[in-house]
């Protein structure tokens, strides 16, 4: 599978998990998506999708590197429609 497509994965799964903002946009907890049991049959590399998403402004969220437990209640912001 290549990057994009798992990105496009990616943008689905936080559509389908997430909840509308008040300002519009699509947010999910990592650990809401980590949980997920599609999620993990899915994604070899969930970190490493949401790494390459997020370099192409696509989500954002606060830090570098998300770890399951300790990075739970961050936010993935979803960036694109």
């Amino acid at each position: 599978m290549n990057v994009e497509h798992e990105i496009s994965l990616l943008v689905e799964e936080i559509r389908r998990l997430g909840t509308k903002n008040a300002d519009g946009r699509v947010s999910v907890k990592f650990g809401v998506l980590f949980a997920d049991e599609k999620c993990a049959n899915l994604f070899e590399a969930l970190v490493g999708t949401l790494k390459a998403a997020k370099r192409r402004k696509i989500v954002t969220y606060q830090g570098e590197l998300l770890l399951q437990g300790v990075h739970d209640n961050v936010d993935i912001m979803l960036l694109q429609d």
